[in-house]
């Protein structure tokens, strides 16, 4: 009895030894002053506005509206991130279940007759009446957790489950703007198209004037194999843009959880790329991008996780204590008074020494784990602030691109009138004409490939900046 009293009072002390790691936020990186906090400066770009939930809305396409909400109900890689969701859920729901107390119970009944020999002794004779008794048992137990062992179990799971929700936020904004992408990608294509078969129209037009003049004595088989050369090159760039169009088109439907058949008609016949509604993008400041993006707080959350399962490992160098109870009852029909209930009440106390070094390497794993996790939270980071940056330079410098090239195109427009004026009149040789015609074809092809360029480029820079979860999560948490 004072042994079993001293090792109690023990118990505290042990307690005391039990270090569990007090989980702490780690420290967000110093951002410069100017700019919002980013390095990237131009006059684009607005920082002191927030970036709005449905960033998309910035193009005031209702089409683009429908799809995107469409494609956040019904995207198959969303429906996987709910699963996933759930089952944190649902695990945290078990570690929470560790705090109540589990009990036992077994019964069972038996019926049958015996063989009694001699003097009443079993082993010959006749069978005696039958015999029918009953037997019931159960026990309670309830583990203290003096240790922290449930705790942090429970403290892991919820960070798991938000870790899991984060998760789920990051597949949304992935959605939200590849969905965007796909359909300004079907839109300038079609803009693409229609720039290319403009091109085959002036390419046709110039052959039909070079073999009237051939008729006429005025030009001359050169002439014409060049004229008709420029139109098979202009001709030529129609059908890798159909098949670019079409490939953005069975893309938008699979974002959309739909078949490849069931491309939406409002994207289909978008041939005019929507605008933006501001003239400078609305980009919020740095600090604010570090909350928002849902792969940093996914990362955080995986961090809290892994440090409280280091003060799981370490209570496992300690006891488990539980407190149980225990019942039993017995009747026998045959025999009168043979009713009997015993029960026990008390600490049970277990301590794995034998594997007390098992215990230790996996708090060393549980440990290496919270190191691990830390430095994927610092890349993590150092990534976000990266992409934006790149984003941002990217997005600055094709805006101007796009403006040498529109610049470019109207100059070139001008240049093959000139000359196609000129050589109606003789003064020019046909070659001016193919050249200036050549620079028109090239100009235009550039333009609307940078406009597809800096639509995508966009995309990319509101997709880095971690927009697009918060439009769904209010609707979603209610229907789950």
């Amino acid at each position: 009895m004072r042994k079993g009293f001293l090792t109690i009072a023990a118990l505290p002390l042990l307690a005391a030894c039990a270090t569990v790691p007090d989980y702490a936020p780690p420290a967000q990186p110093t951002l410069p002053d100017e700019q919002g906090g980013f390095v990237t400066q131009a006059t684009d770009f607005d920082p002191s506005v927030p970036l709005p939930d449905r960033w998309w809305q910035l193009y005031d396409d209702p089409a683009l509206d429908r799809l995107v909400q469409q494609a956040l109900s019904a995207n198959t890689d969303l429906r996987v991130a709910d699963a996933n969701l759930k089952r944190a859920n649902a695990v945290l729901k078990e570690a929470r279940a560790g705090r109540l107390p589990s009990t036992t119970l077994s019964g069972g009944a038996t019926y049958g007759d015996s063989l009694p020999g001699a003097n009443g002794q079993a082993g010959g004779g006749t069978f005696s009446d039958s015999q029918f008794s009953v037997l019931g048992s159960g026990n309670v137990s309830w583990e203290a957790d003096l240790f922290g062992r449930i705790g942090n179990a429970i403290r892991a799971a919820n960070a798991d489950a938000q870790a899991s929700k984060a998760a789920r936020d990051a597949v949304r904004v992935t959605v939200a703007a590849e969905t965007t992408r796909s359909y300004l990608n079907i839109c300038t294509l079609g803009l693409a198209q229609t720039i290319a078969e403009e091109s085959i129209k002036t390419s046709q037009d110039s052959l039909k004037l070079i073999r009237q003049r051939q008729e006429a004595g005025a030009a001359g088989r050169l002439e014409v194999e060049r004229a008709a050369a420029a139109y098979a090159r202009a001709q030529a760039q129609l059908p890798t843009i159909r098949a670019q169009r079409r490939v953005a088109q069975f893309e938008l439907a699979a974002l959309l959880g739909a078949t490849p058949a069931e491309v939406p008609g409002i994207a289909s016949q978008c041939t005019t790329p929507p605008d933006m509604s501001v003239s400078r993008l609305p980009i919020g400041d740095g600090e604010a991008l570090l909350r928002r993006r849902p792969d940093l707080r996914a990362a955080e959350r995986q961090l809290a996780a892994d440090t409280a399962r280091i003060g799981v490992a370490t209570a496992d160098l300690y006891p488990r204590i539980s407190l149980g109870a225990t019942g039993n009852f017995l009747r026998n029909d045959d025999v009168k008074g043979s009713d009997s209930f015993s029960f026990s009440l008390g600490p049970l106390i277990s301590w794995s020494f034998p594997n007390m070094s098992v215990a230790r390497a996996r708090l060393r794993q549980a440990e290496a784990q919270g190191e691990a996790s830390l430095a994927s939270f610092d890349g993590q980071v150092l990534t976000a602030l990266k992409e934006v940056e790149q984003a941002l330079t990217t997005v600055e410098n094709e805006g101007e691109r796009l403006q040498s090239l529109r610049e470019a195109r109207d100059r070139s427009e001008n240049a093959f009138k000139l000359a196609n004026l000129r050589y109606r009149a003789g003064s020019v040789a046909y070659l001016d004409v193919l050249t200036a015609q050549q620079d028109l074809l090239e100009a235009r092809a550039s333009y609307a490939s940078s406009i597809q360029t800096l639509s995508s480029d966009r995309v990319d820079l509101f997709k880095a900046l971690g927009g697009g979860w918060q439009s769904m999560e209010e609707t979603t948490d209610a229907q789950q």
